[in-house]
């Protein structure tokens, strides 16, 4: 399929009152055209892998064409350097999470970046870090727990980031690292507890939320079988 195609369904598919309604959840309505998810990854299976065509869904800067590259890009051919165009680029936090999962997370520079990124200033740039951590926590099954733990202290160090997207994600990774193992839960409620210590109004939020979670009768329930 070709690019002017691509373009053509997803305009096809554009509906403005999905826009004013992301935009509320915080989703930036820029060159947005309210194609669901849903929609989009029914595109994506009818196009399959196509990595030149995800580049240049890419550079036509649409927020879903850029959702659909995620997509359709192959994990082998990605390189750091296009990881960082896109990574500077990210500029809504759907966009970031939806690239990080479906495809950074599957290259070979995942790890390296997630840590890179998570000191890194620009606000999506930052979240990417943590997502990606989150990520890898979830999907990565045959990585050692205790890889994982590399990555407390970049959770303990961005603790004062008050951004909102950024916040969110540290408390995310928090979360699914510490429901991968019963070691890395018991290393997750310390972590939390040593954030909500700090006593800002970032670190109180993300590590009571955590704990609500890490501690939960059901989760730890599963941990142990």
């Amino acid at each position: 399929m070709e690019l002017n195609q691509v373009i053509d369904i997803l305009k096809s598919q554009a509906n403005p009152l999905n826009v004013a309604g992301m935009a509320k959840f915080g989703i930036n309505p820029r060159n947005t055209l309210g194609v669901s998810v849903v929609q989009i990854r029914a595109l994506a299976k009818m196009i399959k892998k196509d990595h030149a065509l995800a580049l240049e869904l890419w550079d036509c800067d649409i927020h879903e064409a850029r959702i659909l590259a995620a997509l359709i890009a192959q994990p082998s051919l990605v390189t750091q350097e296009l990881m960082e165009k896109w990574a500077a680029a990210f500029d809504s936090w759907d966009i970031c999470d939806q690239v990080c999962s479906n495809l950074f997370r599957k290259t070979p520079f995942a790890y390296a970046k997630a840590i890179e990124w998570a000191l890194r200033e620009e606000e999506f740039v930052r979240r990417a870090g943590f997502v990606m951590m989150c990520v890898l926590a979830v999907h990565d099954k045959a990585r050692a727990h205790a890889d994982f733990e590399e990555f407390f202290p970049l959770l303990m160090e961005k603790y004062v980031d008050e951004r909102n997207f950024v916040k969110k994600a540290v408390n995310w990774a928090l979360r699914q690292i510490g429901k991968r193992s019963r070691d890395l839960n018991a290393k997750a409620i310390v972590v939390a507890e040593e954030i909500k210590a700090l006593n800002t109004k970032a670190s109180r939020w993300i590590a009571n939320d955590a704990l609500r979670e890490l501690t939960n009768e059901k989760i730890v329930a599963r941990l142990k079988r």
